[in-house]
């Protein structure tokens, strides 16, 4: 092989199949078709989130999923940490 003055190899081959695949990938549109490919590719496997009827749906697969429910609670998350708040508020003032 070839070696230039850094000690790197040439990137051009010299033989057969390697010098055609490397003359097909100097093809400015071959490189552009596969980049494109590649990144429609990506895209279309990842999913996409679309808006549908005013829902967002995450992906394609949204039919497949569990349902989540939750039920409903009190308004006020913290109802026995304030009654604690205002039992130890009372103990304190009858303290003093």
């Amino acid at each position: 092989m070839d070696v230039n003055a850094q000690g790197l190899d040439n990137a051009e081959p010299k033989y057969g199949a390697q010098l055609a695949m490397y003359n097909r990938m100097k093809n400015p549109t071959l490189r552009l078709v596969l980049c494109g490919a590649a990144m429609l590719t990506a895209v279309a496997s990842t999913g996409c989130q679309s808006s549908v009827g005013g829902q967002t749906l995450p992906s394609a697969y949204f039919l497949q999923d569990d349902v989540q429910y939750f039920v409903k609670g009190p308004e006020f998350k913290l109802t026995r940490e304030a009654a604690a708040l205002k039992e130890a508020r009372a103990e304190a003032t009858l303290k003093r």
